[in-house]
């Protein structure tokens, strides 16, 4: 997948230097040392385009990092983050850069990973949007197979608490505010998920003006008209993976079911822009978008991409066996060299 904790990678990656180039692996490559990707190359290709950060990507990009890649694209180092990225053999990935000192590392964030994401596709459990007392409790319930609790063993993939912080939002977000010329557009949902359909749907947004704000529902809002355990990013993770895409200017978090006058007018809002996706009724059979269109400022516009974030689901549902292996292969193997990097610790200390 691509969620905000690589995005969050990227950001730390391209403040190190003044060109950031991405390479990426294909799907080969993935399921071979992985597992099964759940995005595929090529929307994992664009996904990564449209991260702020990204100067350039390269595709179809070696699995194991060589100096000759460095070279060819111009790189003086290479950056990962501090979990560890292992060959199907068990090699680490970027051994080559070590041993030259062309490597530098950038923290993981922590309380998100792709397993954790998939397990709670799986899982099914509302537990990632609990609200008032319990909206920051770290999970308690029992563990599955996939191990999404803290009970999870492994120290890089297990899932961890996801603490939101305003210096996380300053983080990602540019901080610019709109020029008194500036057209002003609007969208908004759930952008759960984040993936190539939003992507897709935001770029052509921005293309109607000059700064494009996305609105994002409660997760509440977004449970009472999608079901089941939707959203699965909670409203925090949601703000991160949309202010990360390089088409959106400014979130508002919590946004109005409703587009209200007092919105429009608040934001100076132009136009409102809805995709080709269902437009669920609010409380009372009210039109969410009645008052842009009293205003004439609606427009329904077609991203020609029709992939949904229950697209993603379904995906996961339909290789959950091959996840839950994936899961098991990548937690045992990182056991394995998470105690051996204690060990060679333990002994520096003592020697």
């Amino acid at each position: 997948m691509v969620h905000f904790g690589h995005a969050n990678s990227l950001r730390q990656a391209k403040a190190l230097g003044h060109k950031l180039v991405v390479g990426i692996h294909n799907d080969e490559d993935i399921t071979k040392n992985k597992g099964p990707p759940v995005f595929t190359q090529e929307e994992r290709y664009k996904m990564v385009r449209g991260i702020k950060w990204v100067d350039e990507v390269v595709e179809d990009a070696p699995y194991v990092t060589t100096l000759e890649t460095l070279d060819k694209y111009d790189c003086d180092f290479c950056v990962h983050g501090d979990d560890i990225t292992l060959t199907a053999d068990g090699v680490d990935t970027y051994h080559l850069v070590k041993k030259a000192q062309r490597y530098k590392e950038v923290s993981r964030t922590a309380g998100v990973s792709t397993t954790d994401l998939v397990g709670r596709m799986l899982l099914l459990t509302k537990n990632h949007f609990k609200q008032g007392d319990k909206e920051y409790e770290v999970e308690k319930d029992g563990s599955s197979q996939l191990g999404q609790d803290h009970t999870a063993r492994s120290p890089w993939t297990g899932c961890s608490q996801f603490l939101p912080t305003t210096q996380k939002i300053i983080q990602f977000s540019d901080g610019k505010a709109p020029k008194p010329t500036d057209r002003i557009v609007y969208v908004a949902g759930a952008f759960d998920l984040f993936h190539v359909g939003h992507l897709d749907f935001l770029e052509k947004a921005k293309e109607h003006g000059d700064y494009l704000i996305v609105g994002l529902h409660t997760d509440p809002v977004v449970n009472q008209y999608k079901g089941g355990n939707y959203p699965i990013m909670n409203l925090h993770e949601r703000v991160l993976s949309v202010l990360a895409c390089k088409y959106v200017n400014e979130v508002v978090i919590g946004a109005p079911y409703s587009v209200t006058a007092d919105l429009m007018e608040h934001f100076n809002v132009g136009l409102v822009c809805h995709g080709q996706t269902h437009i669920a009724l609010d409380v009372g059979n009210i039109d969410p978008y009645a008052i842009p269109k009293q205003m004439g400022k609606f427009m329904l516009i077609d991203s020609g991409n029709t992939i949904t974030t229950e697209d993603i689901v379904e995906r996961i549902i339909r290789h959950r066996l091959e996840f839950e292996q994936r899961n098991k292969k990548k937690e045992k193997k990182e056991i394995e060299v998470y105690e051996a990097m204690q060990k060679v610790k333990l002994a520096q200390k003592s020697g």
